[in-house]
């Protein structure tokens, strides 16, 4: 049975849109209006490589069997869907628009897949010793969050690296490590039996007689998508200097010593919070991943054209640290880094731009 999902954020939702779409179900991107009717027009174009295959493959959403429209925040019927996905960068669900959408989801009480870096506030509140910490400080407005259920939102791993290409039109996504969504059950088995036929679907996709990368991975620990937080802490948010941005590969690889320091040490906090060393990623995998990551973070470029906001989770595990009562000098370093470049941002008059 097709399933209908709202994605919001059309540029690195298109990525799960179009593994959706593969799969048979229909999807519809959030998105600016003028996106929209891009994507209405044209669909979208994902470029993806195959196991063994040296160039990417263009996946054209018009060539699939899942239906895929675009829509604006205020012209959602969610009447429509089984799920949401959550895909924007954290600041942007700030933009009024957005924020109405959000309360009605809330309301409609939808099961929310979050495929941000930055953790959902009510998805933290599921996990015993986070829930009466105090994080807020770490989003952009945490008011967002403040209808939500608990068990109603679940987070995903976002460790496929995705970028839209500056030359290209908005509908178009180049997909630089094609690795797997991991998520986290939801707390009602009715929420997970959609989630489980969605994995299942998207595995049984081929391309041409090929096995088709960046799988839905579906696991009952909560835990398995804080893996990313060593990843985002050791490479992603040290693509944030004092200067020029760097790649995250010259960000891991520059002092490889102190790389895993800082990922060890964000690993312990996950366990201390209930995550099982199974749940983790070895450094030595990440290293390795990290040699092909040769452009700056998403959270670096943002900061680099002039975004006063960005996505912390940097914060975000300083103020978890801190409160736990293990505090880590290198990761107030990196938050000292970056608040230093935001508030030069902002200080110049940042444009806002994501």
């Amino acid at each position: 049975m097709a399933r209908n999902i709202l994605i919001l954020g059309a540029s690195y939702g298109s990525l799960l849109g179009t593994k959706l779409l593969m799969a048979g179900h229909n999807v519809s991107l959030v998105c600016r209006a003028k996106t929209a009717e891009l994507i209405n027009r044209d669909g979208t174009e994902v470029r993806i490589k195959l196991r063994d295959e040296a160039v990417h493959r263009a996946i054209f959403s018009r060539d699939l069997p899942g239906k895929l429209d675009a829509v604006t925040p205020g012209n959602v019927d969610l009447s429509r869907y089984d799920m949401v996905g959550l895909a924007m960068q954290e600041p942007q669900y700030t933009n009024h628009t957005v924020r109405v959408l959000m309360v009605k989801i809330a309301a409609a009480k939808l099961p929310c897949l979050s495929i941000m870096n930055m953790p959902p506030l009510p998805y933290l509140k599921r996990i015993p010793s986070l829930a009466d910490m105090d994080l807020e400080e770490a989003y952009t407005n945490a008011q967002v969050w403040e209808r939500f259920e608990p068990g109603l939102v679940t987070l995903c791993s976002p460790d496929p690296q995705a970028f839209r290409p500056p030359e290209e039109a908005a509908n178009v996504l180049h997909v630089g490590l094609p690795t797997n969504f991991k998520a986290s059950a939801f707390a009602d088995e009715k929420h997970n039996k959609v989630l489980r036929e969605l994995e299942a679907d998207i595995d049984a996709v081929t391309l041409d007689g090929h096995d088709v990368p960046v799988k839905l991975k579906v696991f009952s620990s909560l835990f398995v998508p804080l893996a990313k937080w060593s990843m985002l802490l050791t490479g992603n948010y040290r693509c944030i200097t004092p200067h020029e941005p760097q790649s995250i590969r010259d960000a891991v690889h520059g002092d490889l010593k102190r790389s895993q320091t800082i990922y060890d040490h964000v690993d312990a906090i996950a366990r201390r919070l209930g995550a099982d060393p199974q749940d983790q990623v070895p450094f030595a995998k990440y290293a390795k991943a990290a040699e092909s990551l040769l452009k700056p973070s998403s959270a670096a470029r943002a900061v680099a054209s002039g975004a006063p906001f960005i996505e912390r989770v940097d914060l975000l595990v300083k103020l978890i640290s801190h409160q736990l009562g293990t505090p880590n000098a290198e990761i107030d370093r990196t938050v000292e880094t970056v608040d230093l470049k935001l508030n030069e941002k902002i200080v110049q008059g940042g444009s806002g731009a994501q």
